[in-house]
């Protein structure tokens, strides 16, 4: 035990004789390791708040996409082309099998006036389904019902920025507003979700989606079906998601008359797909993260060895003496090699300290408009630790090995 122990205290020894020294020491290897854990929480944090918003939708959410139009050879974004109808969504829901609701919908942008009070919205078509698919919480009247929806009625749900914007101090359910050229009544107020991936329902104002079609858009397609910006569907049972996502494809590339060879004219994509390849892409951008503020690592690490190197050269003639009376090269190797070990150890446990408080801060002011939290796991500080203490292992490995081979003559003539 007192041979395992001798190496620290002798490290203690020299670390508190050189206290600027290996103060200065210590500070690069806090920077390193505080931005390490600053930047990968940031990182982490992105991850999680973009999966929950994923999760929030419902992870046994499924959505299809119109695909994209061409124009003098010109292919424009996905979503550009008009391939969707009402009638493909009345086809998967009655013969697609484990589809428990589906919800077609559509979006127009509309000023919206109320008195002296307007704002543009963008209005968006949809069926009592949506509510559903969707996970949609109403904090005052009700959500569109079937019956508001097969009579067309002009009626109106609003969500929590609407409200704010256009009914200050005023209850705005069984007030008119009027939306483009048309006057509907708000039966509901949407429970406020926030911004997200998916866009905000905070800023959106729902109609039924024949009123949409009567009033707003009128667009059809070229069989005469009313055409639809886009469909969600949810699955009852969440293992069978692939095998519909597969019959949707192949409902519909029939229902659109589609030949072997001719690509899909929509795209499927489910929550769970989704929420794995955005997982994957965040992931990678906390490893890059954190690669970045690894480089301030590693000059933490020069810094250890220019200054071990300064330390041999200092205790030449003490390593000289301790060689005269007995001491092996690996009693100076491990002697030399622990100091560097207890400087880069203290510096990465002074870091994570520093790099914890600063994830916190950044998460208390907020970046990006407050939309963007960290999280500091367990696993970010075992590997800032552990990679702090290997690069004073490995530079301190030449200064260690400098000393251990020091001519013990030579190092008692050291002046």
């Amino acid at each position: 035990m007192k041979r395992l122990l001798e190496p620290l205290a002798n490290a203690w020894v020299g670390v508190r004789t050189h206290k600027l020294r290996s103060s200065l020491t210590i500070l690069g290897l806090v920077i390193g390791v505080a931005a390490v854990i600053a930047l990968m929480s940031i990182g982490r944090g992105v991850q999680a708040q973009i999966i929950s918003q994923i999760e929030s939708l419902g992870s046994n959410l499924v959505t299809i996409m119109p695909g994209a139009a061409t124009q003098w050879g010109v292919r424009g974004g996905a979503g550009s082309a008009a391939t969707l109808t009402s009638e493909d969504a009345t086809a998967i829901s009655e013969q697609v099998p484990y589809v428990a609701a589906v919800a077609p919908y559509s979006t127009a942008p509309q000023q919206l006036v109320f008195g002296s009070e307007n704002m543009n919205a963008q209005v968006i078509g949809v069926t009592p389904e949506y509510q559903e698919a969707y996970n949609l919480e109403i904090t005052e009247g009700a959500f569109i019902s079937q019956y508001n929806y097969q009579s067309g009625a002009k009626v109106a749900v609003i969500g929590a920025n609407v409200k704010d914007e256009l009914f200050s101090g005023v209850d705005p359910v069984g007030q008119q507003i009027r939306m483009g050229n048309n006057i509907v009544r708000v039966m509901g107020v949407l429970e406020s979700k926030g911004a997200s991936m998916m866009g905000s329902t905070d800023d959106a104002v729902m109609i039924p989606l024949t009123t949409l079609q009567q009033t707003v858009t009128q667009e059809r397609s070229s069989t005469g079906e009313h055409v639809v910006s886009s469909i969600a569907l949810t699955v009852s049972d969440q293992e069978q998601a692939d095998y519909v996502v597969s019959e949707v494809t192949s409902l519909l590339r029939s229902r659109h008359q589609l030949g072997s060879g001719v690509e899909d004219d929509f795209t499927v994509r489910s929550m769970e797909e989704l929420a794995s390849t955005v997982s994957e892409m965040t992931g990678t951008l906390t490893l890059f993260l954190g690669a970045i503020a690894g480089i301030a690592l590693l000059v933490g690490g020069i810094g250890v060895m220019n200054i071990m190197l300064v330390s041999v050269v200092e205790r030449t003639r003490e390593i000289g003496i301790r060689k005269a009376l007995g001491a092996r090269e690996r009693d100076i190797w491990t002697q030399f090699l622990t100091e560097s070990a207890f400087l880069s150890f203290a510096g990465g446990l002074i870091g994570v300290a520093v790099g914890w408080g600063a994830s916190k801060l950044i998460s208390s002011v907020g970046i990006m408009g407050g939309m963007i939290t960290t999280v500091v796991s367990s696993d970010i500080v075992i590997l800032a630790l552990a990679v702090s203490v290997g690069i004073g292992l490995l530079f301190g490995f030449l200064p260690a090995r400098r000393a251990a081979r020091l001519n013990p003559i030579e190092a008692l003539r050291y002046e």
